[in-house]
């Protein structure tokens, strides 16, 4: 029975993916299942401002899916992984210029902007890592 290598690099880029993606995955849960307490940090209230969160929730979710592919093989998924640090960098980047052009005083608003800046900015360095052992690990497997 030969037994398998197990390599340290692809196992701590898939804590970091598996991080980002849990703490992503949990706040689209918020948002589809408890819409009421995240809408007025959007200036939001009622029914439709509920079915406006639930719809974040929704797309949370779609925009997680090339991260799950990661989790799962970040060296046979490295395009996933690639995937996914353009949409946290698009993100964190898109956040920020939606927070400077934001007009008129919006204390809330611009607090719920805020915390996705810290929230995907922090992801963005754990997948950047992430994607630096995988392919560290990839160049060096093959010299």
């Amino acid at each position: 029975m030969v037994k398998k290598h197990i390599s340290i690099p692809p196992i701590i880029a898939r804590l970091l993916i598996g991080l980002v993606t849990f703490f992503n995955l949990q706040c689209a849960l918020y948002f589809l299942f408890r819409p009421a307490d995240y809408a007025p940090g959007f200036e939001l209230t009622g029914v439709p401002g509920s079915s406006i969160i639930q719809g974040m929730g929704l797309l949370f979710i779609m925009w997680n899916i090339p991260y799950l592919f990661a989790l799962v093989n970040p060296l046979k998924y490295t395009i996933s992984l690639v995937e996914a640090v353009i949409m946290q960098a698009v993100g964190v980047f898109g956040e920020t210029i939606l927070l400077m052009v934001l007009k008129g005083e919006h204390p809330l608003v611009k607090a719920s902007v805020l915390r996705f800046i810290y929230f995907d900015g922090g992801g963005l360095v754990l997948l950047v890592i992430a994607l630096f052992l995988i392919l560290r690990f990839k160049r060096t497997r093959t010299t």
